[in-house]
């Protein structure tokens, strides 16, 4: 084992563990267990709020598939990988303050509860629960196996212990402490992930000898790798741009993401989290990718694209640089895992045990059973990821893509269209995730469909088929539990 590089890795866990203590203690204070464990009692500020999301969004795929896949494909992917740059924007201005008010009066603590309360339906609920633990759990499975890879890397260990390490610094943090612990180490790790990712693009640029050089090199290896269509030009303007919809605007439709807007407290934390977000986010994106196709000349023939941030750290920077550094992909991870953990585990906790099992458990009956809850999903995420997938960046846009056709409408037009229903949400996203299911099979075995990403397709037909139900079963016009919205805002 490399000390020098794991010393400040290990470090970097005393202090996740540390604040899981802290944030436990301060569930035990909390006078709501669910408000707390799930939402952190919706008392965050604006740069916590914008980490979080940072944190909760950047990944596995963000850290190592992206770059993985920037260093075989080129400028090409990351062109394509900008679009996430508006993704805090998006999903702060399209949901904004009426989703963190409305959510209030309906003491919503997950999008499910949002939907429940919005429609009234049964259906939608076990919808969106489907959906969730469906699509998440792969994500998840994605997830486990690049903190695990990467713990790998570093230590040498064989790749079984250290996804145990792995999932048992994640779960014993999530479990205790809750979404407080989860968002506060997001901050940690936003932080962390920006400027870990400015060194490392300063050390890989030096290394390969300034950027014309770099450039040079990159013409001389292909010189498809410096076009915007690949590295075999494969990436069309139409598959590039379908991007804006899977990682930039569909974004407001991922639970774990649409969750961080009900948790902030005020409109001004909001305001902030959108600059702070936006620049923080560019950053990490363009910074990660970049590096990606830069270390093509300083470490030609990587055989497993997934390897190359930790690999080029520890050949550009001294090991305890590199340690510190890849503490950045590490806090990507992790930040990613707890999120999904804790929202796979309100769902199967909030929406289903105490709304259909369970509805008058007591709070400890709760607190007991959400735990339980989250060390299982954990322990099953585990033993899911133990058989690694190859694919892992396009496993977890998958997941993605799945998600945004399944909510997006049932969501957005559910919060600004009064006449949305109960119908229209149950047709939108039975629509959704059939054929998103179906064009996803399609695409494998004959090549996208119009030339666009999978979800693109899917998205728009769940827009026409909710509105065209929502009006052939009009009901009575909704009234949204909203007043004075500027003055609470």
């Amino acid at each position: 084992m490399n000390w020098a590089v794991i010393i400040p890795l290990l470090i970097f866990l005393i202090v996740i563990f540390l604040v899981g203590i802290w944030s436990n203690r301060k569930l035990a204070k909390a006078e709501g267990f669910l408000s707390d464990y799930f939402l952190g009692s919706r008392e965050f500020g604006g740069l916590v709020l914008a980490m979080t999301m940072v944190a909760t969004y950047g990944s596995a795929s963000s850290f190592l598939g992206g770059p993985g896949a920037a260093y075989t494909i080129g400028f090409g992917w990351v062109l394509l990988a900008m679009s996430q740059v508006a993704t805090g924007y998006f999903v702060l201005l399209i949901l904004g303050k009426k989703f963190a008010i409305v959510s209030r009066r309906y003491n919503a603590v997950t999008l499910v509860d949002f939907l429940k309360e919005r429609y009234k339906s049964t259906t939608v609920v076990l919808l969106s629960a489907f959906s969730i633990i469906v699509f998440l759990f792969s994500a998840m499975a994605a997830q486990w196996v690049g903190g695990a890879y990467l713990i790998q890397s570093l230590t040498g260990i064989n790749y079984v212990a250290a996804l145990f390490i792995f999932t048992l610094s994640v779960l014993v943090y999530v479990t205790i402490g809750g979404f407080r612990a989860v968002v506060i180490t997001d901050t940690v790790q936003g932080i962390v992930m920006f400027f870990g990712t400015l060194l490392l693009l300063i050390a890989v640029i030096v290394a390969g000898g300034g950027i014309s050089n770099i450039f040079s090199d990159l013409v001389s290896i292909n010189p498809n790798m410096i076009t915007p269509f690949g590295h075999d030009g494969s990436l069309s303007a139409a598959y590039v741009s379908s991007y804006w919809i899977l990682v930039g605007v569909g974004v407001v439709a991922v639970p774990q993401v649409a969750v961080r807007a009900m948790s902030y407290k005020d409109s001004k934390s909001m305001h902030r989290a959108i600059m702070i977000g936006t620049v923080v986010v560019g950053t990490i994106m363009f910074g990660m990718h970049l590096i990606g196709v830069f270390a093509r000349p300083i470490l030609p023939g990587i055989e497993v694209a997934d390897q190359v941030i930790p690999l080029v750290a520890l050949e550009v920077l001294p090991p305890w640089a590199a340690g510190l550094l890849l503490a950045a992909p590490l806090a990507a991870i992790m930040s990613t895992v707890d999120s999904l953990l804790l929202l796979v585990s309100s769902t199967v906790v909030k929406d289903l045990y105490i709304n259909y099992v369970k509805p008058k458990a007591t709070e400890n009956q709760v607190k007991q059973v959400s735990m339980g809850v989250t060390a299982l999903i954990g322990i099953v995420a585990f033993l899911l990821a133990i058989s690694p997938p190859d694919l892992m960046i396009f496993l977890n846009l998958f997941a993605f893509g799945g998600l945004e056709a399944a909510f997006m409408w049932p969501l957005i037009l559910g919060l600004y269209w009064k006449h949305a229903n109960k119908t229209g949400a149950i047709a939108s996203m039975i629509t959704g995730i059939g054929s998103y299911i179906a064009i996803h099979f399609y695409n494998q075995a004959y090549g996208d469909l119009f030339g666009v990403h999978t979800v693109t397709v899917p998205v728009f037909l769940s827009l026409i088929v909710c509105i065209v139900f929502s009006l052939a079963f009009k009901q009575k016009a909704y009234e949204f539990p909203v007043q004075n919205i500027k003055k609470e805002a």
